[in-house]
């Protein structure tokens, strides 16, 4: 059951109840059935009048609102034959209240519609009169009393959006022109002689007839004046083309141009002399300013290279680096070395660093290692030894760690992008080992040369004699003093004279070097090392 239904069915079911109600009042004083009945009577007339009451006024409704209904249908069928647009489809199985609703609603659009679409021919029409009187053309031909049509509409804007780019199209023309004819005037010294060229001239810009007419005697004049000083613009327009090129070459800041910007457009004698010596001027600052340039890039070139590590032969790949030749080409060639440069640095920027502290620590190791092995260290009486052997020994210990860190991060990046990552122009771990074998090589080198050098000592002195050492004032604890060593035998005779083989038969000779202790016999006058 709807819900109106069951208010009619609690009504009728209180107005039982309530007769009940009655009755049993009417029971209770006593009232006799005969005016019982006319009490009952009574209220029948009074429900049956209110509700009688109540269904005339909704009928009254519903004949207002049928009559609202057909008019708004009415109205509507005149606006859409006005607008030119298809009629008002109602929707099936709409209430009587719901369809007048749609139809007052719909009946709003359409006014609001109609009152727009006039309301824009009017200023469409004010715009073309507008229009019309600056270009001399005819008006749009359309019926400014009926309502116009959406097409009329959109026509007629796509017409005054054409004559209007037109207009801005012969006004920038027009200002172009009059420019150009204002400068050939005063580059020739000539004044306006027709009326027409004065109202070229003097008159304002916005009050000149923008017609097709106006537009082709202005060009007409501007070529008969351009005709006049063609020679001279033929020549400065080279100048200038040439000044404009070097400027944006050179970045020349704004304000020096500005200063000769009076040269730039008048075509006089003295302007032109200026262009030349202008000319003369930049193309002598280019080559000054070229060389500076790419010398300046190949300092950063050669910083980005070192980080980068490039070898030798990856930088002499780039053959305009040695290039003397300072030529705008050349500084082109410069400039992409550089933003290639410093994209593969970005890319990498990790791994360089990593690669440029192992380097750092490596040439520390190399340095103190080379300070260990200088006997001249043990005069240094400030304390150092032992921070520099401390020191030695930590790098020792942290460069292999720090290249097995680089190790996994280098592995990781060549899997990534499928190539080596080269140092120097070699992998890393190759450059690595490269320098360890290196260094072990120049050690062992240095190791043999001291054992030869030893050796060739103790064979001169065996020969001519050991040479006598002045001791240290500082001396060791537990040395003994120079008076209580053992003194050598000589092997030379008092008088200087070396003894001879057979002086030597019954003698044996002990001598003690720096590097160890060798003991070396002659029997016979043959020397056996033992």
């Amino acid at each position: 059951f709807s819900s109106s239904e069951v208010h009619a069915a609690e009504s009728v079911a209180y107005l039982n109840r309530a007769l009940v109600r009655l009755q049993d009042i009417w029971e209770e004083i006593g009232i006799p059935e005969e005016q019982r009945l006319q009490r009952t009577n009574d209220v029948h007339k009074h429900i049956k009048g209110l509700l009688d009451l109540m269904i005339a006024e909704e009928e009254e409704l519903k004949k207002r609102v049928l009559k609202s209904i057909e008019s708004c249908r009415k109205e509507l069928s005149i606006l859409y034959s006005e607008l030119q647009m298809p009629p008002f489809e109602e929707e099936d199985g709409c209430s009587m209240l719901q369809m007048e609703k749609n139809c007052r609603t719909h009946l709003e659009v359409m006014k609001e519609h109609k009152k727009q679409r006039m309301e824009e021919l009017k200023g469409l029409v004010v715009k073309d009169r507008e229009l019309c009187d600056v270009m001399c053309t005819t008006p749009f031909c359309i019926n400014q009393d009926s309502v116009p049509s959406l097409t009329q509409l959109e026509s007629y804007r796509a017409y005054l959006d054409d004559l209007t780019k037109e207009k801005e199209h012969r006004r920038k023309e027009f200002v172009s022109i009059k420019k150009e004819i204002i400068v050939c005037m005063d580059d020739l010294e000539q004044q306006p002689e027709t009326s027409f060229e004065t109202d070229v001239i003097c008159e304002d810009e916005e009050a000149f007839c923008l017609s097709n007419d106006n537009i082709a005697a202005l060009k007409l004049l501007l070529g008969q004046l351009q005709n006049r000083k063609a020679e001279n613009e033929l020549l400065c327009s080279g100048y200038r083309t040439k000044i404009q090129e070097l400027w944006e070459r050179l970045q020349i800041p704004q304000e020096d141009r500005e200063i000769f910007s009076e040269h730039m457009i008048n075509t006089k004698k003295r302007n032109m002399e200026a262009l030349q010596a202008e000319v003369q001027r930049l193309e002598v600052l280019k080559m000054q300013s070229m060389q500076s340039v790419v010398e300046a890039i190949r300092a950063e070139i050669a910083l980005l290279w070192k980080k980068c590590f490039y070898s030798s032969e990856q930088q002499q790949a780039f053959a305009p680096y040695h290039d003397d030749d300072f030529t705008e080409e050349l500084l082109n060639l410069h400039e992409a070395e550089i933003t290639t440069l410093k994209k593969y640095y970005e890319g990498h920027k990790d791994l360089f660093e990593g690669v440029t502290k192992w380097q750092d620590n490596w040439t520390l190791y190399l340095e103190l290692d080379k300070k260990a092995n200088d006997p001249s260290r043990f005069n240094n009486r400030g304390g150092n030894l032992l921070k520099e052997e401390k020191q030695r020994t930590d790098l020792q210990k942290s460069l292999p760690k720090l290249e097995k860190s680089l190790k996994a991060q280098i592995d990781a990046w060549e899997q990534e992008h499928g190539k080596d990552f080269l140092v120097n122009g070699q992998k890393f771990l190759d450059y690595v080992q490269q320098q360890w074998d290196q260094h072990h090589n120049e050690k062992e080198k240095e190791k043999l040369e001291r054992q030869m050098k030893k050796t060739k000592q103790i064979q001169e002195e065996m020969l001519y004699g050991t040479t006598v050492r002045t001791p240290s004032k500082r001396r060791i604890g537990g040395t003994p003093t120079p008076g209580k060593m053992k003194k050598l035998v000589s092997l030379n005779t008092p008088s200087g004279t070396p003894l001879r083989s057979q002086d030597t038969q019954d003698h044996t000779f002990t001598f003690n070097s720096i590097a160890g202790s060798y003991s070396e016999f002659a029997v016979n006058g043959v020397f056996t090392s033992v």
